[in-house]
């Protein structure tokens, strides 16, 4: 399987991922910082896995070993933090196409 090259993910990003609830609220995993991502902050309409059609304002482009759970807190370049609502990996195995993350943001 082939990677998304390195010289598209021009950008450098902070990732806290999702672990689930706690007594006190969310919980999060220690922060990833320096992911290398393409992030297109263009708003676009998407659907969560609970069916709720909410407006994601950003999408992440990513490795595909990015470990991001929906839930997860993203830095994005500008400094602006914000929930991951998807995750979709894409693989194409025996194809010549790179593998990668697509992580939609609120």
């Amino acid at each position: 399987m082939t990677q998304i090259p390195a010289v598209l993910l021009r950008h450098r990003i902070t990732v806290e991922p999702y672990a689930g609830e706690g007594a006190y609220g969310a919980q999060y995993r220690h922060a990833i910082p320096n992911v290398r991502a393409l992030v297109d902050e263009a708003p676009r309409m998407v659907r969560t896995a609970d069916g709720r059609q909410v407006t994601a304002t950003a999408t992440v482009i990513a490795g595909p070993t990015l470990d991001c759970p929906p839930g997860s807190v993203i830095t994005l370049p500008d400094g602006r933090t914000t929930t991951a609502l998807t995750v979709a990996r894409h693989t194409a195995p025996g194809l010549p196409v790179p593998a990668c993350t697509e992580v939609t943001c609120e």
